[in-house]
């Protein structure tokens, strides 16, 4: 009897199993199917994705969501941006960092810091909310029928980190985790409304700005850019 009770309760396990491999394997593939509505899987950084795959499963529409732009600027360089959902409340740009270890810094610094191994290890980096304001410039660059759209910046800390000290924070900016962007865009849409100009220029230089990263000669021209900076930085 102890034998066959045995045997039961292995089998059961191993359904149980099975069939939770078998859901795993499945929201895999429907999250996939769900992600190419709007991106290819091997774009960008497993972070963009995921806030993407996020921004869907809310319910903003694919055709609302551009991600890893490339932006042309005035005097010829590109910026790239990771992720822009278009809103009723405006347009919202996404910066995506991955870090571990505790983030300080303030708004109008020029350099954040990142610090590991409880103080005994500190890296610094380029304040990401001056990244990203850098980014809505180039943007707003583009735009010659839309000067009263408002947009937002919403900075995403992926990874391990922790912000202990990140102060400072411009208006209409926000420095968050992942679990936090469903309410900063449930907030944005319920409280502001966009008087857009002209929606087809902003889903023309979107779509353009997409279409840039599939053009070796403007990636490697941007990463030479990056390279650039990161030597004046001493990085």
């Amino acid at each position: 009897m102890t034998d066959i009770i045995m045997t039961v309760a292995v089998v059961a396990l191993l359904i149980a199993v099975s069939f939770k491999i078998y859901l795993t394997i499945k929201q895999k593939r429907e999250d996939r199917k769900l992600l190419a509505t709007v991106t290819r899987l091997d774009r960008g950084t497993w972070s963009e994705r995921d806030l993407v795959l996020q921004l869907l499963k809310h319910g903003i529409h694919p055709k609302a969501i551009y991600h890893d732009l490339y932006v042309k600027r005035t005097e010829g360089k590109y910026s790239q941006i990771d992720v822009v959902v278009a809103t009723k409340a405006g347009i919202i740009v996404f910066e995506v960092k991955d870090y571990s270890g505790w983030i300080f810094g303030k708004g109008n610094q020029e350099q954040w810091t990142q610090v590991l191994a409880y103080g005994r290890e500190k890296h610094r980096f380029y304040n990401p909310v001056k990244q990203n304001d850098g980014h809505i410039q180039a943007l707003k660059q583009r735009f010659t029928k839309n000067k009263d759209v408002p947009f937002y910046s919403v900075v995403v800390f992926y990874g391990t980190s922790i912000l202990r000290d990140v102060s400072n924070i411009p208006e209409n900016t926000f420095v968050i985790y992942p679990n936090q962007v469903v309410s900063i865009l449930d907030s944005l849409q319920t409280e502001r409304s966009a008087a857009y100009g002209d929606k087809m220029e902003i889903i023309c230089e979107l779509e353009k700005a997409v279409a840039n990263g599939d053009n070796t000669t403007i990636i490697q021209q941007h990463e030479e850019y990056c390279r650039e900076i990161s030597s004046k930085w001493g990085i």
